[in-house]
């Protein structure tokens, strides 16, 4: 079964499917969200938020109907830090406050333990970020991913260095975190398997800003590239501080590193030297992509940063299971969630047996002109 999401499903109907009649009522649905609110990462967590946001906003304005009633969407944000025991805490504030479905969160570090509470509670998470394999390994049939997988990403990062760069040796750095190492360890099986010399690997943490002995160490390996498993305010003044050093080579990364604020916080030093795999399609190269970009900025004042259009359409996606499942009992649309197709602004949504996005598209980004562009050559 394939049923449309797009926002045309919720204001092309209004004098039919969402007609107000005597017997309706109006019920209030809670959504939960969770992500990195405050500290380094607010900037993604923020943007994800209002993705969330968005949809909800867009939902209630259509007077959307499930069953026989008329739905009013209440959004419960929580701010879990970017870290796994805030998040887990976060977790549960929102299983207590009775939310329907919960979308997020950020960082793989804290959806994998945060996983298991929701699961537990048969509360539906959706991430739209979250990218180490580990989330949909568990076997939790209440845990999805609408985002590109490291398996996917590393991998994807490792040919382009091998085939777009040509590159024949690489170091590589990581945070220690869920995803930095995860997406590390699959950037290095796949650069052994394509013949890429590994000539070594360093560890930071994800709360570091001091990255000189590890890249001086690096030199002496004379790699051709850098590989790093980690975040954009890291990579940014990783980047800066290789500049520095004169080491005048690529920076790749994945989906961590694809997020606008690394050109600020590198002082402009990744432009034409940052190369980072982001799941989906480039907003831009969307039907829809336009007029999403812009009722975006109309709504909050400032542009997508990256996964906000990710966390809309698994909002919108939530909705559409319930109203096919006419309910909002997860045990009742989360069968529904799990086996359908639905139609979305970021192209057809399937999840496969895990609860990953089947087919989940990766692109490419490199710095020019001070922005994220997609690779087209």
């Amino acid at each position: 079964m394939k049923f449309a999401i797009t926002r045309a499903l919720f204001c092309a109907s209004m004098t039919g499917l969402f007609t107000l009649t005597a017997s309706a009522a109006e019920v209030t649905v809670k959504i939960g969200h969770s992500g990195p609110l405050t500290g380094a990462q607010s900037v993604s967590g923020k943007d994800n938020e209002r993705g969330v946001r968005l949809a909800i906003e867009e939902l209630n304005a259509s007077k959307f109907r499930i069953g026989p009633d008329i739905v009013k969407f209440e959004l419960l944000s929580e701010d879990d830090q970017g870290d796994p025991k805030q998040g887990v805490s976060a977790a549960q504030k929102l299983i207590d406050a009775g939310v329907k479905a919960v979308i997020g969160h950020y960082n793989s570090g804290v959806s994998i333990p945060a996983s298991k509470l929701y699961n537990d509670a048969q509360v539906p998470m959706i991430t739209g970020a979250s990218s180490n394999p580990k989330l949909t390994q568990q076997g939790f049939p209440y845990v999805f991913r609408l985002a590109a997988s490291d398996n996917t990403m590393g991998s994807m990062m490792a040919r382009f260095g091998a085939g777009f760069l040509k590159a024949k040796k690489v170091a590589v750095i990581d945070d220690r975190t869920s995803y930095g190492t995860g997406v590390a360890d699959v950037f290095i099986s796949r650069a052994n398997e394509l013949k890429m010399q590994v000539v070594g690997r360093e560890f930071t943490t994800d709360k570091s800003t001091d990255f000189m002995s590890i890249l001086t160490k690096v030199k002496a390996l004379k790699p051709e590239v850098i590989f790093f498993g980690g975040y954009y305010p890291q990579g940014g003044l990783m980047a800066r501080q290789m500049k520095q050093l004169e080491m005048n080579i690529p920076l790749l990364g994945g989906d961590g590193l694809c997020a606008k604020d690394i050109i600020t916080l590198s002082g402009g030093a990744v432009e034409g030297k940052l190369f980072c795999a982001q799941g989906g399609t480039s907003l831009d190269m969307l039907p829809n992509g336009t007029a999403f970009r812009e009722r975006f900025k109309k709504a909050f004042g400032t542009d997508i940063d990256v996964y906000a259009p990710a966390f809309y359409v698994a909002t919108l996606t939530v909705a559409e299971a319930m109203k096919q499942a006419e309910s909002t009992d997860p045990k009742k649309f989360v069968p529904v969630l799990a086996k359908s197709k639905f139609t979305s602004l970021l192209g057809d949504v399937k999840f496969d047996s895990t609860g990953d996005w089947e087919g989940a598209p990766v692109t490419v980004y490199e710095v020019v002109g001070g922005k994220l562009e997609p690779i087209r050559r």
